[in-house]
């Protein structure tokens, strides 16, 4: 079982930062790929972001060049640089930990965060 803590949302304007946050009870070297994915009204989720544990990085179309995903391994936590923020990138933001098993994956997420891109 891992617990996901996410922290960091809030209001922002068009093209300002924001960082989130996302603290694990398990080690992360116990799982297999974390990731970021968000939902706005009426949308599904998507993905934003995800890193293996072997470095590996993968981005939404939507967001690449302008958010970065990182680990602490030594705190394990994770987090999500947003920069150049735009309106369309309002939603709640989801902390995920994924453990790979045999012949499928246990996936684990946190409750959410919001993220509003306002003026």
């Amino acid at each position: 079982q891992v617990q996901l803590v996410e922290s960091g949302g809030g209001l922002v304007q068009p093209g300002g930062s924001l960082r989130l946050s996302c603290g694990a009870s398990a080690s992360i070297f116990s799982i297999d790929v974390m990731g970021w994915y968000r939902q706005a009204p009426g949308k599904q989720r998507e993905l934003v972001a995800e890193v293996s544990k072997a470095g590996g990085t993968k981005y939404g179309d939507n967001v690449k060049g302008r958010f970065t995903i990182s680990v602490d391994n030594a705190k394990n936590m994770m987090y999500l640089q947003m920069n150049s923020l735009k309106p369309d990138d309002t939603a709640v933001y989801y902390c995920n930990a994924r453990k790979l098993r045999v012949g499928g994956y246990l996936d684990y997420w946190g409750q959410g965060t919001q993220v509003t891109v306002s003026s």
